[in-house]
């Protein structure tokens, strides 16, 4: 980009990045702080420690590296990261700072909580809620 309203504009997503980066750190850190104060006998809390310690981790690099370059490209000319002209670059830039990130985060996050099993499902009349429809 060129001109004042280019390095704005890529200041601007660098900024934007850079909050995003310091927000995950910030919080993920905090959460990662309040869990290890639960007791070690806490069941899943050694899994869960290591889900947002990665989670965090994860996030904060993919955005920190995404101002970075941001801020980078707005000072220097030849490093543009919309590189239409070259197919390749924007598939390795954007695996590296979306897509990877986005993988790891969900094979991290993949174990879902175990359903609860409360016996067989009771209707609203069955409880009688709705007496006389």
């Amino acid at each position: 980009m060129n001109g004042a309203s280019g390095i704005t504009a890529e200041l601007f997503i660098a900024v934007i990045a850079l909050g995003a980066a310091l927000s995950f750190l910030i919080y993920g850190g905090r959460l990662f702080l309040e869990l290890r104060r639960f007791p070690i006998e806490s069941k899943g809390r050694q899994r869960k420690l290591r889900e947002v310690g990665f989670v965090t981790a994860i996030c904060f690099t993919c955005f920190l590296i995404r101002a970075i370059v941001a801020a980078w490209a707005a000072f220097d000319d030849t490093a543009d990261v919309d590189v239409s002209y070259h197919p390749m670059l924007n598939l390795f830039y954007y695996t590296i700072v979306e897509i990877l990130p986005s993988l790891l985060v969900h094979f991290i996050l993949r174990k879902l909580p175990p359903k609860r099993l409360t016996g067989r499902h009771r209707s609203a009349r069955e409880l009688g809620r709705y007496r006389g429809v």
